[in-house]
């Protein structure tokens, strides 16, 4: 027990800015943990996932950026954990008055709910005029059986210039790839990580339109929270 408590409290000058840091953002974010070890724990996937952010900026130029956001003492298995209900134009628009501000889901996998309600809070807004914000926790409530795995419709596979004439009228829910670190601490920019097929998350297409450079993109509403932008 005392070797544990020595190698807890020992630190190199290194640690101890990083440790600064760590308590920095433990302040930002409210991070309270329950006991030394869980801390000590959390310290290290934190410094781990600094040095990934710093190391993949001096690696190559992205047009995307990565910072220290409220995912940083997970690592990316318990990060995407709870996203995991899943398994088994030259134009720029930005439906603007068909879009609610950016929710919360927290820590918590029914991604589902908020892409649905955000796709109906859209067609409602465009509809009736009216942009209302509606319960994502009254689909969790109704979902009995607990897991909700969607609709087994899609848009056609592949054809994003049949998803593009639905998004140029209205929002559409889509399920995504989110496993990817650089997706766990993007910020803003046009993402152009890796793009895997194991569907864990659920979006909402909000718009489309193409970069200074010429890159086609897509414009997504996610649900967490605002210190993760638009991709």
């Amino acid at each position: 027990m005392a070797f544990l408590a020595s190698q807890v409290t020992c630190r190199t000058l290194q640690d101890a800015s990083m440790y600064e840091r760590h308590e920095e953002w433990m302040s930002r974010y409210g991070k309270v943990y329950k006991d030394p070890w869980e801390r000590e724990k959390r310290f290290r996937i934190f410094k781990e996932n600094m040095n990934y952010i710093e190391t993949s900026k001096n690696a190559a130029i992205k047009p995307y950026k990565l910072v220290i956001n409220q995912f940083a003492d997970l690592n990316n298995e318990e990060f995407i954990a709870p996203q995991n209900i899943f398994k088994g134009m030259i134009i720029c628009r930005l439906l603007s008055r068909a879009v609610t501000p950016v929710k919360d889901q927290g820590h918590c996998g029914f991604c589902w709910a908020f892409y649905d309600v955000a796709s109906t809070e859209g067609i409602l807004a465009l509809t009736a005029g009216k942009l209302i914000s509606l319960s994502e926790q009254e689909l969790v409530d109704c979902d009995t059986k607990g897991v909700d795995q969607g609709c087994e419709e899609d848009v056609p596979a592949n054809n994003e210039k049949a998803l593009q004439k639905v998004v140029a009228n209205q929002p559409v829910s889509i399920a995504i790839d989110a496993c990817d670190s650089d997706f766990q601490f993007y910020k803003r920019g046009v993402f152009t990580g890796s793009c895997g097929t194991e569907l864990d998350h659920g979006v909402t297409i909000v718009g489309y339109g193409v970069s200074h450079d010429g890159t086609q993109y897509w414009l997504v509403k996610n649900s967490w929270e605002t210190e993760w932008v638009y991709i």
